[in-house]
């Protein structure tokens, strides 16, 4: 086998519990991740150059060992001594720097789809150990679940067990969000001590749509909305609009909008995709 493609997707935070700052400077979560419909297509070629490159159309992914899916396939080659060369082609739909793990989904795309086409035969387990040297959300993406409680700096993984089915409308606006900086931004005294993922849980089980859509929080929004208090603004345009509940993704600038069905999400759609270009209706993977 010369070539590989493989879907890569991406993620939502439902909840996103900011516990502590640790000792090593990141930040102790408790999150429950959804794997979403939306994804980027990696194409992995081996070739005779004995270099790793990478190619990309889109104008803001790094095209240098600053990309995840390079680092990814370079702990790799460099590790199991890969003597051949690689082309990495990403066809890039899910928004950068967006809070929805495209980099991180890229990363772990590259670690299978590697340890397939080199045969290295590396057990999920022992990916997962290299998922964790690449970055917190990484190793969400390498277990087949279509949710996952994630705890530590997101990297301790426990799929969970969960047939819903949810679809939501998500709006991307055209501002990158570096983590970095939202989380500088975060301050600990204000964020919500409540068991934000035991009280979202039974309603995501049960497929109680109304109240889950209560449910859904993230600590980093206040965070989020010092840098960019306009988007206040855009929640409360979705929630007028009829969306079930709204919250930010990750760090932001994504907003997710809960339907309660296809047929809702797309009714929210024709709302908001003359005033956004990144206008999404996505559903549980």
């Amino acid at each position: 086998m010369d070539r590989l493609t493989v879907q890569s997707p991406a993620k939502l935070n439902l909840v996103l519990d900011v516990l502590r700052k640790r000792p090593d400077g990141f930040h102790e979560l408790r999150t429950i991740f959804e794997r979403i419909s939306l994804c980027d297509q990696i194409t992995l070629t081996r070739n005779k150059t004995r270099k790793i490159s990478i190619r990309c159309a889109h104008p803001h992914v790094p095209l240098s060992s600053k990309n995840l899916a390079v680092k990814a396939a370079m702990l790799l080659s460099k590790d199991f001594s890969i003597t051949e060369g690689l082309d990495i082609n990403i066809i890039k739909n899910i928004p950068v720097a967006a809070g929805l793990g495209g980099g991180s989904s890229n990363a772990a795309a590259v670690l299978m789809g590697l340890n397939r086409l080199w045969q290295i035969g590396l057990s999920n387990a022992h990916l997962v150990r290299y998922a964790e040297r690449l970055g917190s959300d990484v190793a969400f993406f390498l277990y087949d679940t279509s949710y996952a409680l994630g705890e530590g700096r997101g990297e301790i993984i426990k799929p969970l067990g969960v047939t819903t089915k949810l679809w939501h409308l998500l709006v991307t606006p055209r501002v990158k969000m570096y983590t970095p900086e939202v989380f500088a931004r975060l301050k600990l005294s204000l964020t919500n001590k409540k068991d934000n993922v035991n009280i979202l849980l039974p309603f995501l089980r049960k497929g109680d749509i109304m109240r889950l859509a209560g449910a859904l929080s993230n600590d980093l929004e206040p965070a989020i909305l010092s840098l960019r208090p306009d988007f206040i603004y855009l929640k409360k345009k979705l929630i007028d609009a009829g969306a079930a509940g709204v919250c930010f993704s990750g760090s932001g600038p994504s907003v997710m909008a809960l339907a309660t069905s296809q047929k809702h999400a797309l009714s929210l759609r024709a709302k908001f995709d003359r005033r956004y270009s990144q206008v999404f209706v996505v559903s549980t993977l």
